[in-house]
């Protein structure tokens, strides 16, 4: 009861600060600069939690180059999927820290299985120091045409039944507008890579057959791009992996390459997904993914 009121009461905030931080980054771009037809342009970085040195080329690249895609072009707000510190140190939480505070638009993160190593509390800490919004583990944002929902884990990677009733809830008052749910790991076996990684409550198959629940992005693998299936459709929900931006693990950890994903939300209800290279302003063609929200 406490996580549902406290995200009911974040999601209220959210949802009028998320309106106006889109309404004054489509002002700043200006007609000429953003495509017409845009709803809303959104970056997702994906892990972090270096080892063994708490250093962070990946992310402090990572958003260098959002911050000037944002300045050339557009980029409403940052999403991140946890694991951003690694066992929850100390150290690793403040090497991070001046990279996402030098993010030019609002940064919304939650929870990873790293992040469960320390407290909630401890998360937070840090948390709200990227973005003071954050005040909750969980919580929605609400951008008129379509609805976010961030959800944290409740413990690891996993939901009790608490996290997954309010997840539903949360899906279910926004229909019949689309969700695109943010949670640090999709259910095991989504990503046949690593089946037995992910959320194992078999109620979170209830989530995902929400009829208006668009898309599940998600990170924790650490999958390399290029020799995965970083994106793909089961049933109407779409999952997108993101990659890890300091790490990779799958197939193997013989080769690192740091991406990040941007999301174009057309007013057509169609989604482009794009998939950047650091130290490249321009996506990769190999690894577009487009899909079209459910009307």
């Amino acid at each position: 009861m406490i996580r549902q009121f406290r995200a009911g009461v974040f999601a209220a905030l959210v949802a009028i600060t998320s309106f106006h931080g889109v309404a004054a980054a489509q002002a700043q771009a200006g007609d000429d600069q953003a495509p017409d037809g845009i709803v809303a342009r959104f970056a997702v970085l994906g892990d972090a939690e270096p080892k063994p040195c708490a250093l962070f080329p990946g992310v402090e690249a990572a958003v260098e180059d959002v911050n000037a895609l944002a300045e050339s072009g557009r980029i409403d707000f940052v999403v991140g999927v946890g694991d951003i510190a690694h066992k929850a140190t100390e150290i690793q939480y403040e090497n991070a820290t001046p990279a996402l505070q030098s993010l030019t638009r609002p940064f919304y993160p939650i929870m990873g299985n790293e992040e469960h190593n320390g407290t909630v509390e401890w998360y937070l800490e840090f948390a709200s120091q990227w973005n003071p919004e954050v005040t909750a583990p969980s919580y929605l944002r609400d951008l008129d045409s379509f609805v976010m929902v961030h959800a944290s884990p409740d413990f690891s990677r996993d939901f009790e039944d608490e996290g997954i009733d309010w997840m539903i809830e949360q899906i279910e008052a926004a229909a019949p507008r689309p969700v695109f749910l943010v949670v640090h790991a999709a259910q095991a076996g989504a990503y046949p890579e690593d089946p037995e990684k992910g959320v194992h409550n078999p109620r979170f198959q209830e989530v995902v057959d929400q009829p208006n629940l668009a898309a599940v992005i998600s990170g924790d693998l650490h999958m390399d791009m290029d020799r995965t299936v970083h994106s793909r459709q089961i049933g109407d929900v779409h999952y997108l992996h993101m990659p890890a931006l300091e790490r990779t693990k799958i197939p193997d950890e013989t080769r690192h390459t740091p991406m990040y994903r941007v999301f174009t939300v057309y007013e057509s209800g169609e989604v482009q997904v794009d998939t950047y290279e650091t130290g490249n302003l321009e996506p990769l063609d190999r690894h577009e993914y487009r899909f079209t929200l459910r009307q």
